[in-house]
């Protein structure tokens, strides 16, 4: 690639900054110097002005940030192969799909005043058809354009309600509403689906902020999920920005979860990547402290009592801006204790103290987290009590609605009983959390 290409980075209507890469394919981020003395950064790990010590960290992070807008494993080769592009040239990637990405951040090589609002409608046989082609053409590309740029392994795509209609949609004033998302291609994995959609009815239901879901048959199953990044204003779809916690924290999405080499015998003590700790350390960004922790540690919470062991650092967003980072409503909210170990790795994402499987969630670890992450454990275990008595309350009535609404009734009820199972059980022990000593960790934590 010639030396000296750039992008432009906009938020929403807005320049802050131009993309390079050199003939060696190294990327440089800088921001406009208007947006220097105006703006805010596009991220806390990304300041306007990088301190002197840190030059190495501050570009490192500005690199993570844009990696990390990138969808991942089948749908980044699908994408690669496509577009003829290799899947280390994030430059070239984001150059291809960069219009429109999580949250309101664009990457453009065009001057936006010169782009042309496109809508074209997709008919229910049409998607119908193309979920059934993915075996052989991939499911982000339509009309030989990339609709995606939505980090993730699952398929899906990024769609406009044209009242009632799906479309695909360009241009600075038309953004998609919604994510499509159509089960697995794997067979074992039908009705992962219904299992989404119940886990996130059931958070709504126990007063988790969550996106709001439903479940359309084309007639194959398909997640509908509205994006909470956008805004529909008169004839426009308003961008807010969303960042995930990798971005937040200025790593790569290859330090997802905290072992990022996996659990085997001689790297399972690597824990380099991201950490509860490290989450709930983001609340000195927060535009309300207090409200931050409680709402980060329920969101730790539920995903314990549905046993979703894939609640990594991808899958936990925030809106930010000039007032500070706020918890996003949640997301890929999935039972995985429901599916053997060899279909999905059964170990937590991220430990609780130093716990990574839901069987050993004792209240010493959960103690240990509390210490960890400065939180206090009468209050963490008051919370697991009402999460757990509101899930056992709850989800059969959530579960029956998802069936009515189309849910496949024997994954949800799998589900439905695997959360009441785990809820009773982490409910009984959670009165002892506040009686461990507190001083047992005070030399690891």
């Amino acid at each position: 690639m010639a030396e000296g290409l750039s992008l432009r980075v906009m938020l929403a209507d807005a320049e802050v900054g131009h993309l390079r890469v050199d003939a060696q394919q190294h990327l440089q981020f800088d921001y406009t110097g208007g947006w220097r003395q105006t703006g805010f950064p596009l991220s806390p790990s990304v300041p306007l002005v990088p301190t002197a010590d840190q030059p190495v960290e501050w570009h490192d992070a500005a690199v993570a940030y844009f990696q990390n807008l990138l969808p991942e494993g089948q749908a980044l080769e699908d994408v690669c192969r496509s577009l003829q592009v290799s899947r280390s040239s994030t430059f070239g990637l984001l150059r291809a799909m960069g219009r429109e990405a999580a949250g309101a951040v664009r990457v453009l090589e065009s001057d936006p005043v010169a782009e042309v609002d496109r809508v074209r409608l997709v008919p229910r046989a049409e998607l119908s058809e193309r979920i059934r082609q993915r075996q052989d053409r991939p499911f982000s590309v339509w009309d030989g354009t990339v609709r995606l740029s939505i980090a993730g392994y699952q398929d899906k795509l990024a769609a406009f309600d044209a009242s009632g209609e799906w479309a695909l949609v360009e241009g600075a004033t038309r953004a998609s509403t919604h994510i499509l998302k159509p089960d697995p291609i794997a067979p074992r994995l039908a009705g992962l689906t219904s299992n989404e959609f119940f886990c996130m009815r059931l958070a709504a239901a126990v007063g988790l902020p969550v996106a709001p879901v439903r479940l359309e048959h084309v007639p194959e199953p398909v997640l509908v999920v509205e994006r909470f990044d956008r805004v529909r204003a008169a004839d426009e779809v308003r961008r807010l920005q969303v960042i995930d916690a990798c971005q937040a924290l200025g790593v790569p999405p290859s330090l997802k979860y905290e072992r990022p080499y996996g659990d085997s015998r001689d790297v399972a003590d690597v824990r380099t990547g991201v950490s509860l700790p490290q989450l709930f350390g983001l609340g000195r960004w927060a535009a309300v402290p207090a409200a931050f922790k409680l709402q980060l540690m329920r969101w730790v919470i539920f995903q314990a009592l549905i046993q979703n062991c894939d609640a990594h650092a991808k899958n936990l967003s925030f809106f930010w801006d000039r007032r500070g980072l706020q918890i996003a409503p949640a997301y890929d909210l999935l039972s995985i204790g429901i599916y053997p170990g060899d279909w999905f790795p059964q170990k937590l994402a991220m430990a609780v103290g130093d716990a990574f499987a839901v069987n050993d969630l004792i209240p010493y670890e959960w103690a240990h987290m509390a210490a960890k992450c400065d939180l206090r454990p009468r209050q963490l275990a008051s919370e697991i009590v009402k999460l757990a008595m509101a899930i056992e309350r709850h989800a059969p009535e959530v579960a029956k609605q998802a069936i009515t609404e189309g849910g496949d009734a024997s994954i949800v009820l799998r589900v439905m009983n695997l959360a009441i199972e785990t809820s009773t059980v982490l409910r009984v022990s959670a009165s002892a959390i506040p009686s461990i000593d507190r001083m047992l960790f005070a030399v690891s934590s």
